[in-house]
């Protein structure tokens, strides 16, 4: 169930990019409400099945919560703003640091990744850079998107380390409404300074709005924030590495676009890397409950 649930969370969060390429509104708009219509989906919910969990809280758990939010906040804001940037394929490229970053991060808290799964990860990201096709400019403004891009997956990271860290005491309802809740309002703000207009557009694009709440917010995040109560923060970032295949190859389904032999020469590398990494950790889960035993 798990792994179906993954399959289902890689083809929403896939549809994200081409959802909102085609959506007439402002990036930061779409990435606002988004999570401010998937928190009004969750309130009723949350609020009445899980309203003692959420606010039982204690002040740790609101302070993991809050980090988690600001950082998928920041993660949009940072991945939209090297869009404008820089080029698509440096970017994505970029970004998907992520799963290095969470490496990085676990060995700054005394967990030090075995060496099959920092070779996983590093095989999953060659196959995403052989299918973005990296090409990084040394122009000013390209070197400031690259950054961007960069800190959009270190924001990435930190979002899915301490989420797994409060899914331990919060179900994935009271969760994904706080975090979403947080991310809203920080957007909110954001637009509000950066006078991101946050209506006026078509009912066409209302609808498409919508559509990406739906697959890229409830069907893609959501569902990640379920599997991070069950798998490792390492093994969730390398999962979605797929989503740049995976929106390579709708574009392909839908939009005619042909697809570059590489492209099937990355997605092969990514579930690679992403097979050495979860069978490491397989072993090293066994491991332990022997000792355990």
């Amino acid at each position: 169930m798990n792994y179906l649930l993954a399959l289902v969370a890689v083809i929403g969060v896939s549809m994200s990019g081409p959802l909102m390429a085609a959506t007439a509104a402002p990036a930061l708009a779409i990435a606002f409400w988004r999570n401010a219509m998937a928190t009004g989906l969750l309130a009723p919910i949350a609020l009445t099945r899980h309203r003692t969990a959420i606010t039982g809280q204690d002040r740790h758990g609101w302070t993991l919560a809050i980090v988690a939010g600001a950082a998928l906040a920041a993660h949009f804001a940072c991945w939209v703003g090297s869009l404008k940037l820089t080029s698509v394929a440096a970017a994505t490229a970029l970004v998907s640091m992520q799963v290095l970053f969470v490496i990085a991060i676990d060995a700054l808290r005394g967990r030090r990744a075995a060496p099959a799964v920092v070779a996983g990860s590093l095989l999953a990201v060659v196959g995403v850079a052989a299918i973005s096709g990296v090409d990084l400019s040394l122009s000013k403004e390209a070197l400031w998107g690259d950054a961007l891009a960069l800190a959009g997956g270190l924001f990435a990271a930190i979002y899915v380390v301490v989420g797994a860290r409060v899914r331990e005491t919060l179900s994935t309802t009271a969760y994904t409404f706080t975090c979403y809740g947080i991310c809203s309002a920080i957007l909110l703000v954001v637009c509000l300074v950066a006078g991101v207009p946050l209506g006026g557009w078509s009912a066409r694009a209302w609808v498409m709005i919508v559509a990406v709440m739906v697959c890229a917010q409830l069907l893609g995040h959501s569902v990640i924030n379920h599997l991070l109560a069950v798998m490792s923060p390492v093994v969730v970032s390398l999962m979605l590495l797929l989503e740049v295949p995976g929106a390579a190859l709708l574009a392909a389904a839908f939009l005619g676009e042909s697809l570059p032999w590489l492209t099937y020469g990355g997605i092969v590398l990514i579930l690679a890397g992403l097979a050495v990494v979860t069978a490491s950790t397989g072993r090293a889960r066994r491991a332990e409950t022997l000792v355990a035993d």
